[in-house]
């Protein structure tokens, strides 16, 4: 049994920052990459950020310069600091990670977080 836990979202205003946090817990092995997705109403979930094992990263164009991802392995736990925050980033940002028990290996998702630029 594996969970991921995010926490870290709100309303905060246009150019403000945010931190999310992603916390797996459970019969973990070892986990491999790691990510943050995101889904604004009506429109379809998008990779946002990911990040190896081995601290390779990758982002959504929308988001370069603007956001960075991150992870502690002996904490099994992926952050996303978000900074120059815009209204279209309005949208519920969900957790993910390709994850080994010692019974197989999945990809997991965490429940989501509300994140709401608005002034």
């Amino acid at each position: 049994q594996v969970q991921l836990v995010e926490s870290g979202g709100g309303l905060v205003q246009p150019g403000g920052s945010l931190r999310l946090s992603c916390a797996a817990s459970g019969s973990i092995v070892r986990i491999h990459t790691m990510g943050w997705y995101r889904q604004a109403p009506g429109k379809e979930r998008e990779l946002v950020a990911a990040i190896t094992s081995g601290g390779s990263t990758n982002y959504a164009d929308s988001v370069k310069g603007r956001f960075t991802i991150s992870r502690d392995n002996a904490k099994n736990t992926v952050y996303l600091q978000m900074n120059s925050l815009k209204p279209e980033d309005t949208a519920v940002y969900y957790c993910t990670g390709t994850i080994s028990t010692i019974f197989r290996t999945s990809d997991y998702w965490g429940q989501g977080t509300q994140v709401t630029v608005s002034s």
